[in-house]
């Protein structure tokens, strides 16, 4: 089961906020005034799934949340502590063990996604908005490894990034790599990637090569690292370093080259050259050559990126070329809504590191997978979501509460993708909806959960409120369902966890 809730300013009236919580504290007190440990652990076996929780743990949580002298002293816990316990992270639907980097860092570049932005300079749209340094602050604050750089000819031999031949602003590009040098590492302990999209001329191009240099120093990339010659990129682990993808005598790993075909890559490419193509195009080869996709993408870096149409800086779903193991997928990052909210989700993912481990299927050498096709595999996992209650929404400059309901979607391989609503509670802050869903998943090593609250504002018609996207694999298992539930249908994921 799962609650929804505002990160609003909370009540500490239960009556009217949180009425199933002490439904559920009063259940397992069962007419004590609160909990004692041994209770507490109990509670958390059964209906957190904790299964290794023990006395220790519950005590745990007795320090952590409970205030009053007398409960501590008992070594018991008061609705007031379960309460402030319940809306906490340790019962956040994201698993804790998540926030730090767990994943195997060793592999090669090829085998992880990477967080990639798309003309990271601009903060506004394509044509007349503005380049500013923040916006490669704000892209390294939330993890970003892949940054791009458009470089043109500037006055008095100071190379310039804008976007070239619109009415966008520059910037010099000595003060961009002065910018992430100082903020490269701030989040991420792993590599940077510069995409420097060159046009400058030849003098230039040597003042940017002479700042990359100066201004980097031993954490640029200069010369291969001392890893195994196997044919493969080096992995995210040996330091934190840049790599520059431009400038023929800093490149080392990620030389970029025209796309041909899937063949002529296979025969041709080396494996420190990537390649980079537009979401039209890549799309194309996604519905005719899915598998053969995911092959390229086993050896070799590519990026993808928004299509020159999107001039209001909007983006494209990078669902589909995370599908078939992509693992620069650049978005504009200034831009809210849908596909950044994906982008969050998955890599909040691993301590928010920027590189998140493929999963299996799209590494393997053995078995090929089209994300196109229907997928059958041996079992079948099946999502139970209970969507409980929200608290605390905002209220619309009207003044009139929202007409709430909750979009639950599934966002992986066409045959996974979906999405259901809970009904519509018309006119409350704190809207109860307790309504259960199931989906049925294939795929669920590439599938993000996306939470969507929405204000229904006519017959067909609504407004987004909210929303929290989050990797089907970092959700933390709940309340197990009866047995012969999961006879009937499978593998079940139920929660009692606050979003």
């Amino acid at each position: 089961m799962t609650s929804l809730q505002g990160k609003m300013k909370k009540s500490t009236a239960p009556s009217c906020r949180r009425v199933e919580l002490h439904h559920l504290y009063q259940y397992y007190a069962t007419g004590q005034t609160t909990l004692p440990v041994c209770v507490l652990v109990r509670f958390l076996n059964h209906e957190q799934f904790e299964l290794t929780a023990n006395e220790e743990t519950a005590e745990s949580l007795i320090d952590r949340y409970e205030i009053a002298e007398t409960a501590r002293e008992s070594r018991s816990m008061t609705f007031e502590g379960f309460l402030r316990y319940m809306e906490s992270k340790d019962c956040s639907l994201f698993d804790q063990a998540h926030t730090s980097v767990y994943q195997d860092m060793d592999q090669p570049l090829t085998s992880y996604f990477i967080s990639s932005s798309h003309n990271t300079y601009l903060t506004g749209d394509q044509l007349v908005g503005k380049s500013h340094l923040d916006a490669y602050v704000c892209a390294l604050r939330k993890g970003c490894r892949c940054l791009e750089i458009d470089c043109w000819d500037g006055p008095d031999m100071e190379p310039v990034v804008y976007h070239g031949y619109t009415l966008t602003t520059k910037i010099f590009f000595k003060d961009v790599i002065t910018t992430v040098e100082q903020h490269a590492f701030e989040v991420s302990a792993y590599p940077v990637i510069l995409s420097l999209e060159n046009h400058c001329s030849q003098e230039q191009q040597e003042v940017i090569a002479q700042y990359l240099v100066s201004i980097l120093g031993d954490k640029l990339l200069r010369s291969p690292l001392d890893h195994p010659t196997t044919g493969e990129l080096p992995s995210p682990n040996k330091k934190k370093v840049v790599v520059a993808e431009a400038l023929s005598d800093l490149v080392i790993y990620t030389r970029s080259i025209k796309f041909n075909s899937f063949s002529h890559s296979k025969d041709n490419q080396n494996y420190f050259e990537n390649t980079s193509m537009a979401e039209k195009k890549a799309r194309k080869l996604v519905k005719a050559s899915g598998a053969d996709f995911v092959q390229h993408n086993q050896k070799f870096l590519s990026r993808i990126y928004p299509a020159g149409s999107r001039t209001a800086s909007s983006n494209y779903n990078p669902q589909e070329f995370w599908n078939v193991g992509s693992q620069l997928v650049a978005l504009n990052f200034q831009s809210l809504g849908f596909p950044m909210d994906l982008n969050d989700g998955r890599f909040q993912d691993n301590g928010g590191c920027g590189y998140i481990l493929k999963p299996g299927l799209l590494m393997s050498r053995e078995r090929s997978f089209d994300p196109s096709c229907s997928q059958r595999r041996l079992t079948t996992t099946h999502l139970l979501v209970k969507v409980i209650r929200g608290s605390n929404l905002p209220v619309p400059r009207g003044g009139k509460a929202l007409d709430a309901f909750v979009r639950v979607e599934i966002h992986g391989v066409p045959s996974d993708s979906c999405r259901k609503n809970t009904h519509t509670v018309k006119n409350s802050l704190n809207p109860y909806w307790n309504t259960e869903m199931i989906f049925s998943i294939s795929v669920p090593e590439l599938c993000l959960i996306r939470f969507c609250v929405r204000d229904q504002t006519g017959l067909l018609s609504s407004e987004f409120v909210g929303q929290y996207t989050l990797p089907f694999t970092s959700i933390k298992k709940g309340e197990p369902q009866r047995q012969k539930e999961k006879e009937e249908v499978g593998v079940f994921y139920g929660f009692h966890q606050s979003i």
